[in-house]
């Protein structure tokens, strides 16, 4: 499934939004209406919260299955409430805008190349995938230029035949293709919120650019 939605009269949905296959954490103030879209595309049980006392939870924030990775930012409160749905780790590296660092799915992850070592393990330790340091059109912010599943991945239209491979082959997946999202926007990550499931898509995408992510993520059935 999928539709088209926005958040605070924004499409850039994935700002304020992530989620895995049974959970989204979305921002503490999102309209019923957005929230109502991901709970029911997606299937999911949605929680309200913010990071940082920020709403742009999507950003700040990268999930599995497994666990979640925060920004090292994060309240006490808000770790309190996040831990009562999924271990969490925070992210203490400079570099803790989690959710545009870190490409994950239930599979496998690819991280900006410039988190260290320490982060690295700390990161596999969490998510329980394997991590591999890379980029995706030399761009360290990995997880901003591509939206993936456990069933395929939308990706950034200057992507090589490189870093799909490295996408096909560390997260597990046969689909990767290169997209837009929001008539254009070339970083697609902040465009599309999804799963396995289902996917919800900024509001200004195009008919074109929706069946390519739906391509990609393999909801065509």
């Amino acid at each position: 499934m999928m539709r088209r939605s926005s958040c605070a009269g924004s499409p850039n949905i994935g700002v304020f939004a992530v989620a895995n296959e049974r959970l989204s954490f979305v921002a503490h103030d999102a309209v019923d209406e957005f929230v109502n879209d991901i709970e029911r595309i997606l299937d999911v049980e949605v929680i309200r919260t913010t990071v940082a006392d920020s709403f742009v939870v999507g950003s700040l924030m990268a999930m599995n299955s497994n666990g979640a990775i925060v920004s090292g930012l994060a309240g006490e409160r808000e770790l309190e409430l996040i831990s009562s749905k999924i271990p969490v780790a925070l992210l203490e590296d400079k570099l803790n805008a989690a959710g545009n660092n870190i490409l994950v799915n239930d599979k496998g992850a690819i991280v900006n190349p410039e988190v260290d070592k320490k982060t690295l393990k700390q990161i596999e330790d969490v998510l329980g995938v394997e991590c591999v340091k890379g980029t995706i059109a030399d761009i360290v912010t990995v997880g901003s230029v591509c939206r993936a599943t456990n069933k395929g991945a939308a990706i950034y239209v200057d992507a090589t035949e490189e870093d799909i491979k490295l996408v096909k082959d560390v997260l597990k997946v046969d689909n990767v293709v290169r997209t837009t999202v929001n008539h254009g926007v070339r970083f697609v990550s902040p465009g599309i919120v999804a799963n396995s499931k289902g996917a919800v898509v900024g509001d200004l995408s195009t008919p074109i650019e929706m069946g390519k992510i739906e391509d990609a993520l393999d909801l065509l059935d």
